[in-house]
């Protein structure tokens, strides 16, 4: 891990100005250029918010915020492991060529797709506003479980990204677990009105995101206390993840070349 940090450090640069290139590439044959990263959840946020309240009669307090902010966590975690899953394979000119931590390009993307997640929490902040949301100490456990939540994808990126090089179905097999992951984390409803008793019970326990999107809600909406016990027992897991994400690629990096 020692080495982990020391590399950190050392292609920070590199990891600053490669998310920034990247974030610039992305719109810059776009009309509307950045105000995409807003539109975009924003209509979806409009479609769910539509068919939750109309054709399912949801009724949850602050809608807007509610499914935005699920928009936010999802989108972050989505993108992050499809991304990571074939990240050596789409970095072949680079990987081929010039030495990089495997791990640095996890990072330098973490950084990237944060900048666009910051903008839609800048959102949820003022749909929060809008519906006047009641100001909370509560709300400052967002810190720590988004830090947490970092943790974990990162864990989860690093593994994939290894044996992704080596398994080129399993980004087939991600897409596939993510599109059941989704439908069982609650995006753009509350998963424990949904299912309720011992299921939902540990459903919304065992299933990560979930956990870290209720978590999210509840501080920021809601005012009450995360879930501590399993919010601790996910963090663990996350940096054990992370530990064992970074020792197989600082093992294994150098024979990724060879298999490309």
């Amino acid at each position: 891990m020692i080495k982990f940090f020391s590399d950190i450090k050392k292609y920070a640069s590199y990891i600053f100005y490669s998310a920034k290139a990247e974030l610039k590439s992305e719109v810059a044959n776009s009309i509307l250029n950045w105000i995409w990263w807003i539109l975009e959840p924003l209509c979806f946020m409009g479609i769910y918010a539509f068919v939750f309240t109309i054709f399912f009669k949801g009724k949850v307090k602050y809608i807007a915020a509610f499914i935005f902010l699920g928009i936010t966590v999802w989108e972050f975690f989505n993108v992050m492991l499809k991304t990571s899953v074939k990240l050596v394979r789409s970095n072949k000119p680079i990987v081929s060529k010039v030495y990089v931590p495997k791990y640095i390009l996890i990072v330098e993307k973490i950084l990237r797709n944060g900048f666009k997640t910051m903008i839609s929490f800048l959102i949820v902040f003022v749909l929060m506003f809008i519906y006047r949301v009641p100001l909370s100490w509560q709300m400052l456990w967002a810190i720590p479980i988004l830090v947490s939540f970092i943790i974990f994808t990162f864990g989860a990126c690093s593994i994939l990204l290894h044996f992704g090089v080596y398994v080129e179905d399993l980004a087939n097999f991600t897409n596939i677990a993510l599109r059941l992951l989704f439908y069982a984390t609650g995006v753009f409803y509350n998963l424990a009105d949904k299912i309720t008793g011992e299921l939902g019970y540990w459903i919304v326990r065992l299933n990560p995101l979930a956990l870290y999107l209720n978590c999210m809600r509840e501080s920021l909406l809601y005012g009450t206390m995360p879930n501590l016990p399993w919010l601790g027992i996910w963090t663990v897991f996350g940096i054990l993840m992370c530990f064992v994400g970074i020792k197989l690629i600082q093992k294994n990096e150098n024979s990724y070349v060879k298999v490309l």
